[in-house]
């Protein structure tokens, strides 16, 4: 599944002078006309939440934007498992979507990027770990969002997971023994609060072991 959408305010007029090229590159057009400054920003925002909550939605999300308004959608779209790369240009990219985002990429360099998109695609799908490993990536993130006197939250776990494994590349790279996929973060959280091995409030984790040293 392959999807183009470019987004546009109709009432300036060098955005809609553009729209026939980018038509002609296969981009669905988009017209957001409002005099608000951020009314695109929240038809994209909106838009990407509702696209990735159906039941064949992409794996792979690009954002071609560096805005940190952002930040929150990519938070939501890694803990539905999704894999984010943004897109920016070079003084423009926001410090907190760099470090959600699993890849970014700024236009300037992209002519001198290596192409082999089949073998990206290859080990985005082929790559995995097994749920008792997850769980030890698990319980290895927050201990060490622990030592760091961060909270351990949903999406900081998830990207210190990313870190201490390449092969765990978001929620749908895990395995269950049964071979099923979790649909979302919280629903492998879940599991691993159903097996005693961490306790959540909200969206923040703690291991069982230390509220036991705690104690």
């Amino acid at each position: 599944m392959f999807d183009q959408k470019v987004y546009y305010n109709s009432l300036c007029l060098h955005q809609a002078a553009e729209k026939k090229n980018l038509q002609s590159l296969g981009f669905s057009c988009i017209d957001v006309p409002c005099v608000l400054k951020n009314s695109a920003d929240n038809q994209i925002k909106s838009d990407l939440i509702d696209d990735v909550n159906k039941h064949q939605s992409p794996n792979i999300v690009i954002l071609v934007s560096g805005d940190g308004d952002f930040a929150n959608s990519v938070s939501v779209l890694r803990q539905l498992g999704k894999k984010v790369i943004v897109i920016a240009r070079k003084g423009n990219l926001k410090k907190q979507l760099k470090e959600l985002a699993d890849e970014t990429f700024f236009v300037d360099d992209l002519c001198e990027l290596p192409v082999n998109t089949n073998q990206t695609e290859m080990n985005y799908v082929d790559v995995y770990v097994n749920y008792n490993e997850a769980l030890d990536l698990l319980i290895e993130a927050i201990k060490t969002a622990s030592s760091q006197g961060k909270c351990a939250r949903f999406s900081y776990i998830d990207n210190l997971m990313r870190q201490f494994c390449k092969n765990y590349q978001g929620i749908s790279s895990i395995r269950t023994p049964d071979g099923k996929k979790f649909k979302r973060f919280s629903c492998f959280i879940d599991a691993a609060v159903k097996d005693g091995k961490v306790r959540r409030q909200n969206q923040e984790l703690f291991l069982i072991e230390l509220d036991k040293l705690a104690a």
